[in-house]
């Protein structure tokens, strides 16, 4: 079995990795400036990569609560870091979610929670906006989720086509938010916050 990504076997082998990089590239990887680059480095990606070592459905299982409630819930402007998986860029930008309970409701810092479980993984937008979805959609079991995702991405900012001002956006619906009446509400409530 594979190593957790938060193990000490994996940290030596990223330290190890890293350091092999800063020979490669013709640095002095002794330097004072370099010495605690590799471990640097190692621990920073087992930060940002942390998502493969959760489970958004035990995060998500773990507070819902039973609830009346059946009107939509937004969470908007919900920070998110990841890494494109073709460059190892970074990418980031901000998601909203909503969703219209169907007996169940979650706690509210879970939603950023899921984002974070996703994002802190290789992704590309598209994929990471389904996953979110499905995530709640499975768990939640609501009349229906909505997922979108505006994102600025490090690989066509530094590199590439080199387009700083560049905004991806991603959508994402299931259940009632497929019905336009409910789609179109869900995108003017969180419409301010839209580039």
């Amino acid at each position: 079995m594979e190593d957790k990504l938060n193990s000490k076997n994996a940290y030596d082998r990223l330290k190890s990795i890293y350091s092999d990089l800063l020979t490669i590239v013709g640095e002095d990887k002794e330097r004072d400036g370099l010495k605690m680059t590799p471990h640097r480095v190692a621990r920073s990606m087992q930060f940002l990569l942390q998502g493969y070592d959760q489970d958004p459905d035990e995060i998500l299982q773990a507070a819902l609560f039973d609830e009346k409630y059946s009107e939509m819930v937004i969470v908007k402007d919900i920070e998110l870091y990841s890494m494109c998986e073709h460059h190892m860029i970074p990418f980031f930008g901000k998601a909203h979610i909503a969703y219209v309970p169907d007996q169940k409701i979650v706690g509210l810092s879970k939603l950023p929670r899921i984002v974070d479980v996703f994002a802190r993984r290789l992704q590309v937008q598209e994929r990471l906006t389904n996953q979110i979805l499905y995530a709640l959609d499975r768990n939640l079991k609501p009349q229906g989720v909505a997922v979108v995702i505006e994102a600025q991405h490090m690989c066509m900012m530094m590199r590439g086509v080199q387009k700083q001002n560049s905004v991806t956006t991603t959508s994402a619906f299931t259940g009632i938010f497929e019905k336009m009446e409910t789609r179109s509400e869900f995108l003017r409530l969180i419409g301010s916050s839209l580039h």
